[in-house]
């Protein structure tokens, strides 16, 4: 963070110094608000969890080299007391954010937020100092955290904004304004909760209502292959550019084609010329992803040759999204279990049957969460399309929702032992390892509360466990 002392920041945040013999005293290091994760001139953000309070920790996190605790109430060490503790983060971010003046970026979506983030962050970096939220920490604490991380050095501030209703992304753009906005998609990710789509779009669309108008910077970068998308253009003051497939794209992709091994190609259109792409990542999903960091890049004065080889250079930077691993024997796992929806399911199936041309399949899938009355339809039609691309194995994993992506794989053409349905992770493990050859190609992928991670950690683990025995 930028040095602030601790008067400063209680004036900020409305809060009450307690214990602080010197209010001049500065914070220099992080804000945190994991005791672990303390420096030498931290502010510790002390919230009260279900089952952790924060403010129990404030004695221990002064002694490792912490200024001050930011608390709701005296905790016996120096402190900064607020009536809320969430409010006083926030507030303290968007002092922090505009006194920056580094550039904000924000994007959001329903699927593919965090990949295109990361691409986003890493083009970017090339040309200036960036700061980017960490995984998908995109909510109203992670993401004033990601703020307040920025140094005098940053010029470049990439934040991934989520939203589970509507007003939650207009609170975050309060909380850090942005300068260019990006909209990704509409999706059915969170339906449930939502009520539909045309809610979701609702949702979504606030994010290029924050944004400044044209004649103060202000950008609005939106799929022009999504109808829903687009249409926000109606709802900004800001310059809109569109991104995507789609003719009248202002930066486009042409000649889209997959490598042998499932990672896109394609030509790279801007308005300043073109160049051509070959990812590192797996997947056509990821080249609408690539067009939305090539069109945030080019606003930002990149030349098309440098953001096709950033592009081309840029690895996966969060965990367990597509990260594909080859074991000792040949066998492929691909870890896509961090969350699951619709979309993304469909997209990894796709990338799956691209990486597994001319070798052995298998899709091991669970629930996808939040998708109320659309539950069924969609887990049967993600069932069906496995069948559809010719997937040599679908391993349906936990209870009703992964029976219907077996029913449908089975309403599909799926008769004999070419789907299956099982109870648990484990029971999944146990077939795998029996079953698994040489060579073959394993998709692991479900909303995060399933856990399914821990499969693709069990065959990678006895990948090295069958090297070592061979041995």
């Amino acid at each position: 963070m930028i040095a602030l002392s601790l008067a400063e920041i209680a004036e900020v945040v409305g809060g009450q110094t307690h214990d602080i013999p010197d209010p001049s005293v500065q914070v220099t290091g992080p804000v945190v608000r994991d005791s672990r994760e303390v420096e030498h001139g931290s502010l510790f953000v002390a919230f009260v969890g279900e089952r952790v309070d924060g403010h129990d920790y404030a004695a221990t996190v002064v002694e490792a080299g912490a200024a001050a605790v930011l608390a709701s109430r005296p905790v016996g060490v120096p402190a900064i007391v607020v009536a809320d503790v969430q409010s006083a983060l926030g507030a303290l971010a968007r002092h922090v954010v505009l006194k920056l003046g580094a550039t904000l970026v924000a994007l959001t979506g329903s699927a593919g937020k965090t990949s295109t983030k990361d691409l986003v962050a890493q083009v970017l970096r090339r040309k200036a100092p960036t700061v980017f939220t960490p995984g998908s920490l995109n909510n109203e604490i992670g993401l004033p955290l990601t703020a307040l991380s920025a140094t005098e050095e940053t010029r470049f501030l990439v934040l991934e904004m989520g939203a589970r209703g509507i007003g939650h992304i207009r609170y975050l753009t309060e909380l850090t304004p942005p300068k260019i906005g990006l909209v990704l998609n509409v999706g059915t990710a969170h339906i449930g909760e939502f009520g539909g789509r045309e809610q979701i779009a609702q949702a979504k669309g606030e994010l290029v209502e924050a944004l400044p108008p044209a004649s103060d910077g202000g950008v609005a970068v939106l799929n022009a292959d999504d109808p829903l998308v687009r249409a926000m253009a109606s709802r900004t003051k800001a310059r809109v550019i569109l991104f995507g497939e789609s003719g009248e794209a202002d930066v486009r992709a042409e000649n889209v084609t997959l490598t042998d091994a499932g990672q896109p190609a394609f030509r790279l259109h801007t308005p300043s010329g073109a160049s051509d792409v070959t990812m590192r990542l797996y997947g056509e999903h990821h080249v609408s992803n690539a067009l939305a960091a090539a069109a945030v890049a080019h606003e930002l004065g990149m030349s098309v040759d440098e953001i096709a080889t950033a592009l081309s250079e840029a690895g996966s930077l969060s965990r367990w999204r597509m990260e594909v691993t080859e074991r000792p024997d040949g066998v492929t796992v691909v870890n896509d279990a961090y969350n699951a929806n619709p979309e993304s399911m469909r997209a990894a199936l796709r990338a799956l049957a691209a990486m597994g041309k001319g070798r052995r399949t298998w899709a091991v899938l669970g629930r996808m969460a939040e998708l109320g009355d659309e539950s069924l339809a969609e887990h049967d039609a993600v069932g069906r399309l496995a069948v559809r691309l010719n997937v040599g194995k679908l391993v349906a994993v936990g209870g009703r929702e992964a029976s219907w992506l077996q029913l449908g794989a089975y309403n599909e053409g799926s008769w004999g032992e070419e789907s299956v349905h099982v109870s648990d992770a484990q029971a999944a493990v146990d077939l795998l390892r029996s079953q698994l050859r040489p060579g073959d190609v394993v998709l692991v992928k479900a909303s995060r509360s399933v856990g399914l991670e821990s499969v693709a950690q069990a065959l990678l683990d006895s990948g090295i466990e069958g090297e070592v025995a061979a041995r």
